[in-house]
């Protein structure tokens, strides 16, 4: 996998201070995306061990409440693999933090995948954000999505109820 920047103090992706991982490659392309520069899936830099060692060093400060995995898309399939290993380590190391992800995917279209490495994913992840980026249902507003038809769902809550909870954007 490839990644194009981690953001060592983050306020914006996601509650508290975070360190944020921008995964390389994204097939979407949406009009108006924030970040055009991570869907070529050969540009920015290989993600290796010395980089997860990296990550992990940072997230281990007292003040860091967790990371956040945005895109590009880390649940493209060339991503899963390592994403899951990231987010397993994550886990290993700082229990009481926690992961945030932004997809495309819509999480009903990520379970009717019935995937080994999505499943793995969904058994750590805190909140995911998921949806596409639609331009013409932008909204400034909303705390963690850049359009309304996204979602912020509470994944540990969701597996546990067998049905999707979801968190609202527009409270305070």
């Amino acid at each position: 996998m490839r990644y194009n920047k981690i953001r060592e103090m983050d306020i914006s992706d996601g509650e508290g201070v975070r360190v944020s991982l921008f995964v390389q490659g994204c097939e979407f392309h949406c009009k108006g995306c924030f970040n055009p520069e991570t869907w070529n899936f050969e540009g920015g830099k290989e993600f290796t061990t010395e980089t997860l060692n990296t990550l992990l060093e940072l997230c281990d400060k007292e003040y860091i409440k967790g990371l956040s995995i945005l895109g590009g898309e880390p649940m493209h399939p060339n991503n899963r693999e390592t994403v899951v290993d990231i987010i397993r380590a994550f886990k290993f190391k700082f229990p009481k933090k926690d992961i945030w992800m932004w997809t495309g995917y819509t999480l009903e279209k990520l379970l009717s995948e019935n995937d080994e490495d999505i499943k793995s994913m969904l058994i750590y992840l805190d909140y995911l954000v998921d949806g596409q980026f639609v331009e013409e249902k932008k909204n400034l507003n909303l705390k963690w999505a850049g359009s309304e038809n996204q979602r912020w769902i509470d994944v540990q809550k969701s597996m546990k109820q067998g049905h999707i909870i979801i968190k609202n954007m527009l409270e305070k």
